[in-house]
């Protein structure tokens, strides 16, 4: 049978609770195969609440063994309270008292890694969204917000660090061996925000002077044989903080920072009130076992996590529907941070690749949903990018059409008004529409609607009367549950070139960019004195998540590319040259034709490496083509087989006709400096390792260049970049074999660098992946009971080597399955995630469609399926 009949929330349902809880106590005897917790809760009715019934229900799991019930002090007797298999009911209760529960659950036997459980020999705690009911019964939901005092009880010797939210207050030594710590938290916060770590670990420690000039210590713990690995967190940190008070005025407000590195871990990282916990991978990097895309996102994840103890913390969300509240702006908040302490436009390019990759596929698939959602069977399933990566998104619209000193008034006014509350996307734009006079009602349709609206553009010169006319139009496609969507309102930043690539005013004022509101269904806007047919920028800086319908040529696209002063723009020109030769190429292959790529992508590509003025980093990202994935987008019956050999076919011919450029490039780049995560060394090993991958599709692949810098290098990002070059060559099958044997005997006891190596060997696109797939979950590197481990090897097999996992015997579909199912009790979260790439059957050709549909019917048909899983199943039937 299913697991507990799956039931769904609605937003319309939302109540206020009939009790709060002002105040939680809370005790953890922690024991290795037990843990004991007391919480004492202070309890009262709820004013804002119409309910005066007599029963307390608390939420809680069939793990909690209760031990002891009292109320006020006394004993509750057997007949007045009722322990269900999610709940606790306690009967006849008065309007204010004192509840205190003991409760013995198990963290060691705790597989999901939700509420408490040990990762190896510490204890640590994830509760978002719903994890706390799994530590003690509890009023489980956001906006139940109390002040928590946390005594934590371990062996001294086995668990000498002792950690929980707030600051410490009190520890000392007990019989036994035996010591406590109690913390407390001044911060009312929701359950979702409780954290616990005990474990033997080493720390690094730091300290960080706010502007009011406060001394805030800093400290990362982990493990002894990681103490090396925390410096570029930690730098990452003090960054995040001083930003954080220059841009929003936004200062720490305890006495203590502190981040925990778990290697065990089902997210990133989780934002609790001073004690955030991270992944490993989101946390330790060292040039030698790190890739320069590692440095980046320990960058990002460590501000996003400190950002939001105000976007998050501070101003918590209502419910679990306005979930896009803090992570949506808080997304764009650390966005802002990497824009300004790397490259602007690589990021915006990076951030939007992602977004029309990976949200705009949800938006056009069966999981479909609103940035608030209207309901939801199981909450975790709603950790989308469209809560994330969308709801950032509306965020930047925002800034956009308020510009930036309205929308720093807006924000200050929301955590002024907001600070210590459960808020909603309603009071965030509440804020926005008070700080700026404007009324966005209709904005509020971004909240309600899901879907991605396609923005159709039509234009037309008059030589006779010398003017130029461009026509927008919006629709949105029908989504599930949705049809017949109103328009939105979109911001279109706008300017205008002619065929020199020279801007043209737009106005009087002689502005070359323009903001247009579009708030109809269509809008025109006329150029006059125009003497000859310009080409439109359009959606500079990609200023609304929109899919832009416009044809301009390849000639008018390389125009953009090589002079639009709009860099994202100049990088989307290129992706649209790229895109179209793989478009062509693939209709070619399918129809038996040869194909040859576009003379004017050649002369735009040339033109592009041989510029030395450009940031290397741009070069690289205009030089890669657009993923198999994105190409998926593009068209209605995938074959897979045919995309990724026509993408082959435009890289190799890229590769051919500027072979000597290439070449001439990755020399000028090669250099012996010393290694730092620069945004300007970073840019040349990407460029370098571009050209490289580019040399390695030669009939004569250059070889020998990526095995010496396989051998030589001192850094992941060229050490790796070379393993992918050999791995990816049918022609370096022996020097392939001998750098991956030479890699695991170098990192076998470095787990960042081994996942690595799985990842590399899982998105090899050589025929035989599953194969190989298969005897890596052999390797002692690799286990399913780590999260980490299973998206490296399962989940880059399943979504990043795409020919292979839809290889049409639809053995790659029934492996996933068979590992959704394996992973199903023990970890629905991670089982849950690995289901995406099955829910995209309606739009594969057959033989892929029915042999897909087929296993994901197997799945939702199993016995004993979780909810998390049975929600993704059902709904993509």
């Amino acid at each position: 049978m299913k697991d507990a009949a799956p039931q769904t929330v609605y937003l319309k349902d939302y109540k206020p609770t009939a009790f709060v809880i002002g105040r939680t106590n809370l005790t953890f005897d922690l024991y290795d195969d037990r843990a004991v917790v007391t919480a004492n809760l202070a309890i009262s009715r709820n004013s804002l609440s119409k309910d005066q019934t007599k029963i307390l229900t608390l939420d809680g799991c069939p793990g909690l063994d209760l031990q002891g019930l009292l109320l006020n002090g006394q004993p509750v007797e057997s007949s007045n309270f009722l322990v269900g298999s999610d709940s606790l009911e306690v009967f006849n209760v008065p309007d204010e008292f004192e509840l205190t529960t003991i409760v013995n659950i198990r963290p060691h036997l705790n597989t999901t890694m939700m509420g408490l459980y040990r990762s190896r020999t510490m204890y640590c705690t994830q509760c978002e969204a719903e994890g706390f009911r799994d530590i003690t019964y509890y009023i489980d939901r956001p906006d139940m917000m109390s002040e928590f005092t946390t005594t934590v009880i371990a062996n001294s010797t086995a668990y000498p660090i002792l950690l929980s939210n707030g600051n410490p207050i009190e520890r000392g030594e007990l019989d036994n061996g035996r010591h406590f710590v109690t913390w407390h938290d001044p911060f009312k916060k929701p359950a979702y925000l409780f954290a616990l770590v005990a474990g033997a670990l080493s720390v690094v420690e730091d300290n960080f002077v706010t502007q009011s000039g406060r001394n805030v210590v800093l400290q990362i713990f982990v493990e002894e044989k990681d103490i090396d690995k925390c410096g570029h967190a930690m730098l990452s940190l003090k960054k995040s903080m001083r930003w954080d008070e220059e841009r929003y005025g936004r200062e720490y407000d305890l006495n203590i920072f502190m981040i925990v590195a778990v290697d065990d871990f089902n997210m990133g990282a989780m934002e609790n009130k001073g004690l955030n916990i991270f992944n490993t991978s989101a946390v330790l990097v060292s040039p030698e076992v790190s890739t320069d895309t590692a440095f980046q996102r320990v960058e990002s994840i460590v501000a996003h996590e400190y950002f939001h103890n105000w976007s998050g913390n501070r101003v918590t969300c209502r419910d679990w529907f306005q979930l896009s509240l803090k992570e949506g702006f808080t997304v764009y908040r650390d966005s802002q941070f990497s824009c300004d302490m790397n490259s602007p436009t690589v990021k915006r390019v990076e951030d939007v690749s992602f977004l029309r990759t990976h949200q705009f596929a949800e938006d056009g698939g069966p999981m479909s949903h609103p940035v608030q959602p209207e309901s939801y069977m199981e909450i975790n399933n709603f950790y989308t990018m469209t809560i994330y990566e969308k709801g950032s998104e509306l965020v930047g619209m925002y800034h956009t059409l308020l510009g930036e000193e309205t929308f720093r008034k807006a924000s200050d006014l929301y955590f002024e008004r907001h600070d210590g509350q459960a808020a909603t996307v309603e009071n965030f734009v509440c804020a926005m529409e008070d700080a700026s006079g404007r009324d966005l009602t209709q904005f509020r349709l971004w909240y309600q609607q899901s879907g991605t609206p396609i923005l159709s553009v039509q234009t037309h010169y008059d030589e006779t009367r010398q003017s130029y006319q461009i026509t927008f139009k919006q629709n949105c496609p029908d989504t599930p549950g949705q049809t017949n969507k109103k328009p939105f309102v979109i911001p279109i930043r706008l300017g205008v070139l002619d065929h020199d690539g020279m801007s043209i005013s737009l106005n009087d004022a002689g502005d070359s960019e323009i903001l247009l509101e579009m708030t109809d269904e269509t809008l025109t806007y006329t150029l006059e004195n125009i003497k000859s047919k310009p080409i439109p920028s359009i959606l500079r800086g990609f200023s609304a998540p929109v899919k832009l319908n416009y044809g301009p040529s390849h000639e008018e696209l390389a125009v953009l590319m090589a002079n639009d002063s709009d860099g994202f723009n100049r990088w989307d020109a290129g992706q649209r040259l790229t895109l179209d030769a793989c478009m062509l190429a693939t209709n070619d292959i399918a129809n038996y034709c040869e194909s040859s790529l576009p003379v004017s992508l050649i002369e735009a590509l040339t033109k592009l490496i041989t510029d030395d003025s450009l940031d290397p980093a741009m070069v690289s990202l205009m030089l890669t083509i657009p993923s198999e994935a994105l190409l998926y987008e593009q068209i209605d019956k995938i074959d897979p087989m045919t995309i990724h050999h026509a993408r082959k076919l435009v890289r190799s011919e890229i590769a051919i006709a500027l072979a000597s450029k290439f070449q001439e490039t990755y020399h000028r780049l090669k250099s012996n400096e010393a290694y730092t995560p620069s945004a300007e060394q970073i840019g040349r090993r990407s460029l370098k390792n571009t050209a490289l991958s580019y040399l390695m599709l030669l009939d004569e692949p250059r070889i020998d260049l990526a095995w010496s810098q396989f051998q030589s290098s001192d850094n992941m990002t060229d050490k790796s970049s070379a393993l992918v070059a050999m791995v990816n060559c049918p022609l370096a099958l022996d020097f392939a074999t001998r750098a991956l044997a030479s890699f695991e005997d170098q990192y076998r006891d470095e787990t960042l660098a081994m996942n690595l190596w799985l990842q590399i060997q899982a998105t090899n696109t050589q025929p035989g992946a599953l194969n190989r797939v298969k005897a890596l979950m052999e390797h002692p590197s690799f286990s399913m009971t780590n999260p980490n481990k299973v998206r490296s090897l399962i989940g880059s097999f399943c979504s990043a080597n795409l020919v292979n996992f839809h290889n049409e015997s639809g053995l790659g579909y029934s492996f996933l399955r068979e590992q959704i199912l394996q992973l199903n009790q023990a970890n629905p979260q991670v089982a849950a995630r690995l289901v995406a790439p099955l829910t995209q059957w309606k739009k594969l050709a057959q033989p892929h469609r029915k042999l897909m549909r087929g296993e994901l019917q197997i799945i939702a048909d199993a016995p004993n399926l979780v909810k998390d899983v049975y929600e993704i199943a059902t709904k993509s039937l």
